[in-house]
Formats: structure tokens, C-alpha cells, sequence
């Protein structure tokens, strides 16, 4: 990390659950939480808890300095909604195999 910017992963036990137009996309009991200065706490999901039988694989990529190369999914009304990294940061180990939603209920 730079001096300055902070990444912090940890396991929760907190209920999280992802709905998109009335459908649950994902829900988990086991997330992690990803705490990254200047954005929002994030949940990622393990691939398991989600129905990546209803996402569509995107050609976006975008990329992070501190966590590596992300690839993106869509919904037909929803472009890029899901985003993970396959080949994350030493430091953000982690979060290999877990996705992340813009949108969760946190319960």
C-alpha cells in the first residue's frame, strides 16, 4: 500500500443479500469485508452464494493499483453490476473467488 491508503480485509458473519429486480441474485452468511480508503465498504461474496447461472460475463476490465485486474459481469438491465478479481494483489489474497455487487441489503 502507499503511504496514505489503507486495505483492510476481514471475515463477517453478517447477513448479506443481493436482489435485482425482485430476483436474489446472491445471499451469504460468510462474506468478507473489504475497507479501502476514499471508497465504500465493500462485501464480497463467495462465488458459491451466487447465481452465476443469471450473469452474463462482460468484456470490462478495469484496473486497481492495490487490488490487481477486475473483471465485470451484467444482468440484460444491468451492465457491469458484479465485478471480482481472478488474479488479485498479494495483499488482497482474499478476495480470489469472492464477487462483488454494487448493491447489497446487509442484514
Amino acid at each position: 500500500m502507499t503511504a496514505g491508503h489503507q486495505i483492510t480485509v476481514e471475515r463477517t458473519n453478517r447477513h448479506v443479500r443481493v436482489v435485482h429486480g425482485g430476483r436474489v441474485l446472491a445471499e451469504s452468511d460468510r462474506p468478507l469485508l473489504l475497507r479501502e480508503t476514499g471508497c465504500p465498504d465493500r462485501y464480497y461474496i463467495p462465488a458459491e452464494d451466487v447465481r452465476l447461472d443469471l450473469l452474463t460475463p462482460s468484456d470490462t476490465h478495469t484496473y486497481c493499483p492495490f487490488k490487481g485486474t477486475a473483471s465485470y459481469w451484467s444482468l440484460p438491465d444491468a451492465a457491469d453490476l458484479v465485478w471480482a478479481y481472478p488474479d488479485p494483489k498479494p495483499e488482497v489474497a482474499r478476495i480470489k473467488d469472492h464477487l462483488c455487487f454494487y448493491d447489497t441489503e446487509v442484514g
